[in-house]
């Protein structure tokens, strides 16, 4: 059974989102980075379809889903990435969340740790140590130079899509919100990733998201930066399906 776009409501807001079926028993669900769409996990989602159902989605006013009515936080993106799960899924999610994505996923993982079983932090924003968005827009473009032309098209391309409005509203709603409060309240097996050359999430900083998680563990991608989604599904693919597979013990 091949892959079907799709789209999701609740309330004011459409989300659109891929479903990719696969062997029962276990989901995967991808939140992608500010100016982003599903489509930088098409890779990797290939790979996890093997495993698992994959829904990968749109978060509201970027890629292929409309801006809803009003601006939403990263706490009110959170509650629609819930109620999103809750009533697509059959069961606790492998959530995964890369950049901006990862502070919407934590949100989730400890708002309604029910529908949770393992949680990726892929490249997690925003570094405290640098909250603001200067210093932020700086580290991006440092970390893009030298990329492909397969990451840098694809983000151009991404980022047409999104008005200047809305990523300058979310922009400001990340850098409001602390992830280092979030994630002591996380309850889920929880891996924390990071691309060996990511000059937007030094070290330091994503070692100390892994710290301060209770069931928090770091790995670095080699030879990727912080767009490691994007120039190739492996080894990303594989690091989430080894950590995913292990037992979850309480």
């Amino acid at each position: 059974m091949e892959s079907r776009d799709l789209s999701y409501r609740r309330g004011e807001v459409e989300m659109a989102y891929t479903e990719s079926p696969g062997p029962a028993g276990r989901a995967f669900v991808l939140v992608h980075g500010i100016g982003m769409g599903r489509v930088v996990f098409a890779g990797v989602g290939d790979v996890l379809a093997e495993r698992g159902r994959v829904l990968a989605v749109d978060l509201p006013g970027f890629g292929d889903s409309p801006e809803p009515g009003s601006a939403h936080s990263i706490e009110l993106t959170a509650e629609v990435v819930a109620g999103f799960i809750a009533e697509t899924a059959s069961g606790p999610v492998v959530l995964v969340g890369h950049s901006m994505g990862t502070q919407i996923v934590a949100e989730v993982a400890r708002r309604r740790p029910e529908l949770v079983e393992h949680l990726v932090l892929i490249a997690p924003t925003v570094n405290r140590h640098e909250r603001r968005a200067i210093l932020q827009a700086l580290r991006m473009l440092q970390d893009l130079t030298g990329e492909g032309p397969k990451v840098l098209l694809l983000g151009l391309w991404e980022y047409a899509k999104t008005s200047p409005a809305w990523f300058l509203r979310k922009l400001r709603y990340m850098l409001d919100h602390r992830l280092e409060r979030v994630c002591p309240e996380i309850e889920a097996p929880a891996l924390v990733l990071r691309g060996e050359t990511d000059r937007v999430c030094p070290r330091d900083w994503v070692a100390e998201v892994a710290r301060l998680l209770p069931r928090g563990e770091m790995a670095e991608i080699p030879g990727r930066g912080h767009e490691a989604i994007i120039k190739s599904a492996e080894p990303v693919a594989s690091m989430i399906l080894d950590f995913a597979e292990r037992p979850r013990r309480a």
